[in-house]
């Protein structure tokens, strides 16, 4: 039981972090490469899997990506782009701190909930899973709404007709 209230910690630690960090993020222009670099480099997570302790059957899968994939929708809704001074920068919104935080409460319910009926190896592959299946589809629909904004910045813009 220690290890999931060491977890625990850990993981709202690592949320509150993001949430500083996407507020920041806000203050500087933003790139393709600062969209998608975060997914890789958690994509290291996975090595876990090799581990026989946090392997994970068809319907753990199936059930982390699907939730993982939900709660993506309301990241994805919650993170827009704005040109200022001839740069992209990512929208600050009120609503995604709440949701982050939101989502947050939700995956340490969750966690304490299946703790008594899921040992900790495959729990923590779950909830890796989940977080993996919810940045993943986020940080696609940031490309292409960066994408998006950046072609009619540049439709638009004297520096793009020159």
């Amino acid at each position: 039981m220690h290890v999931i209230w060491i977890s625990t910690a850990l993981a709202l630690i690592m949320g509150i972090s993001v949430m500083f960090v996407r507020m920041k993020a806000a203050n500087r222009p933003t790139s393709i490469k600062k969209i998608i670099l975060p997914p890789f480099f958690m994509s290291t997570g996975a090595l876990m899997f090799f581990i026989p302790m946090f392997r994970l059957t068809g319907s753990e899968i199936i059930e982390a990506v699907f939730v993982g994939m939900l709660f993506s929708i309301l990241l994805i809704k919650t993170s827009n782009f704005e040109v200022r001074d001839d740069q992209i920068y990512l929208k600050r919104s009120k609503a995604f701190a709440l949701i982050l935080i939101t989502l947050l409460v939700i995956r340490t319910a969750a966690k304490f909930f299946l703790s008594a009926t899921i040992d900790v190896g495959p729990l923590g592959g779950m909830f890796f899973l989940l977080a993996f299946s919810m940045i993943v589809p986020w940080r696609l629909a940031m490309v292409y709404q960066f994408k998006k904004v950046q072609r009619e910045f540049l439709t638009n813009s004297p520096i793009g007709k020159a």
